[in-house]
């Protein structure tokens, strides 16, 4: 697990937490997870966790909702250094997912199954950022079917453009749940998928 993989803020004690959890969440889930399991990773004692966390799920709901925060700085990030090009801006979008969910395949499979687990304002909360991201591929779809760039299977209102943007988003996310660092390799990896969405806009042929 790399720097990048951790949550973005925190004391050293609560990044070293964090990252314990991940690995555990990862290989077990959360809910077969104890407290003392993640602290014991640690070399804490159980009660450390709540100097820093109120509760495992307070825990949990920072790593999902952290990983979720990055990957959207990423996305937005990649659009800002291609903006008002549709179909550069779904090379980038689905580039970020890609490499997110092959090279940070801990992190992303936690964030990705795990999230449901939360409840009420926290569960609302990374809904809400998955919307955001969801939407972000809507806005340049239809954007690049209003310049000819693509042509949405369906129609061309907002529904067709979320019915293309969920498959596509869907296809990169799944990736963490297969890739293990073998052919094709993660670059090879992230210009099929571009292809394949590319494929799926109907995007257009100069």
């Amino acid at each position: 697990m790399t720097e990048s993989d951790l949550p973005l803020g925190g004391s050293r004690v609560q990044r070293r937490l964090a990252a314990a959890a991940v690995e555990l969440f990862y290989r077990q889930g959360a809910l077969a997870t104890p407290v003392r399991q993640i602290t014991e990773a640690c070399d804490l004692t159980p009660g450390a966790l709540y100097n820093h966390f109120g509760s495992k799920d307070e825990l949990l709901y920072v790593i999902v909702r952290d990983i979720h925060l990055r990957l959207e700085d990423e996305v937005t990030a990649a659009l800002e250094a291609v903006a008002g090009d549709p179909r550069e801006e779904l090379r980038a979008i689905v580039a970020v997912y890609v490499r997110r969910h092959a090279d940070h395949r801990e992190t992303a499979r936690v964030a990705n199954r795990e999230y449901r687990l939360l409840g009420g304002a926290w569960y609302d909360e990374i809904v809400t950022i998955r919307r955001r991201l969801r939407d972000r591929v809507v806005d340049v779809l239809l954007a690049g079917h209003e310049k000819g760039v693509f042509r949405l299977v369906g129609g061309d209102g907002r529904a067709a453009a979320v019915l293309t943007a969920v498959p596509i988003l869907d296809m990169c996310v799944h990736i963490s749940e297969w890739f293990r660092d073998r052919r094709p390799g993660a670059a090879e990896l992230q210009a099929r998928y571009v292809e394949l969405a590319l494929r799926m806009a109907g995007a257009q042929t100069d």
